[in-house]
């Protein structure tokens, strides 16, 4: 049986909403099953329960966020935890990658826009998880095409055009 000190170790950094932490820890469970020692780094902003997971390791990283009911929309949110964590995340995983010798890679959430260029500094494989269904994924492939026929055009103003059913 390997010890916890002769296993990979994988890091895992989910996006602190409940649509991104589930498929990271589901993802974490089957590399645990594999043989991998899972670390979950995480924000203070809803922070997953631990005990739910008494296999992984959770360390938890500073994010400055004020309250959470002060902000409109997600995209705020999102925009707020890249600027914010990438000092703590950074020095997170300095620290981590110099403990686990095992140290195999990061997965990181797509919506973690910051991660790659400390990823490179520190020479550390990072695989991005994007934790969306098939048909998000395959609209958001498209998006390109709906742009260029002018359908999600960016210029001019905020055209607001009301339907009635």
């Amino acid at each position: 049986m390997e010890t916890r000190e002769t296993k990979p170790v994988i890091f895992l950094f989910p996006f602190p909403l409940q649509g991104h932490l589930n498929p990271m820890f589901q993802l974490a469970n089957i590399f645990f099953n594999r043989g991998f020692s899972i670390t979950v780094i995480h924000t203070e902003f809803n922070s997953p329960n631990s005990s739910n997971f008494p296999h992984f390791t959770f360390v938890s990283i500073p994010d400055s966020l004020s309250e959470p009911e002060s902000y409109p929309d997600v995209i705020e949110i999102l925009h707020d935890l890249n600027s914010k964590c990438v000092a703590p995340f950074g020095d997170c995983l300095k620290k981590l990658i110099s403990e686990e010798p095992t140290a195999a890679c990061v997965i990181v959430d797509a919506l973690w826009y910051f991660t790659h260029d400390l990823t490179e500094k520190f020479n550390f494989p990072r695989i991005v998880l994007r934790t969306v269904n098939l048909s998000a994924f395959v609209a958001f492939s498209k998006f390109h095409v709906l742009r260029e026929k002018g359908y999600l055009s960016l210029q001019g103003t905020l055209l607001l055009t009301f339907i009635y059913l």
